[in-house]
């Protein structure tokens, strides 16, 4: 017999003009954004992170030199730093590489990763079902990573919306992303 969550239908994604470090609502909120997978840390999203929480810096550059050169094949991999009592950030590795570096004509981001940190998330989130858990989010992976909405949605749509995880969608005002 199907619980009450399975019956209700899939929540939406709510998209807000706002600043996705400052979650509001209810239960634990995990703010999920994309890291690169060569341990730099300095432009994007990451900047307003780290204005308001050490941690999840520190965490991520500790990450990366445990793993040395290994840090590379990490796509995918996911790091929960709770920030706040009701607050965690998940550092997804979610693009290889970094725009600069790259070779010309190729992005960073790494859509299959995203989508495999997205299930981690989703897997905590059913691992604790005695907790409210939301998902709150830029539009990640696409400013400096380099992706489209277009391909990132249906991604959110798979892990999150189809489980009834409410999620939030931040575009911080004036802010740009690709289509």
């Amino acid at each position: 017999m199907p619980t009450a969550a399975e019956k209700m239908p899939p929540t939406a994604v709510r998209y807000v003009e706002g600043d996705a470090t400052a979650p509001g609502g209810p239960g634990t909120k995990i703010i999920a954004h994309c890291c690169n997978n060569v341990g730099v840390w300095g432009a994007g999203f990451v900047m307003a992170l780290s204005r308001r929480w050490d941690r999840p810096e520190g965490e991520y550059r500790a990450w990366a030199e445990r793993h040395g050169a290994g840090f590379q094949a990490l796509l995918g991999a996911m790091q929960l730093v709770p920030v706040e009592s009701d607050v965690i950030v998940a550092n997804i590795i979610g693009q290889s590489g970094v725009v600069g570096r790259m070779a010309k004509g190729k992005i960073p981001v790494r859509y299959e990763a995203i989508a495999k940190g997205f299930g981690f998330i989703a897997q905590y989130a059913k691992d604790h079902p005695e907790k409210t858990v939301s998902v709150h989010m830029p539009r990640i992976g696409c400013a400096l990573a380099g992706g489209s909405w277009a391909q990132i949605e249906p991604l959110i749509d798979r892990a999150f919306v189809t489980n009834n995880i409410p999620v939030t969608v931040y575009d911080w005002p004036g802010g740009t992303f690709n289509p």
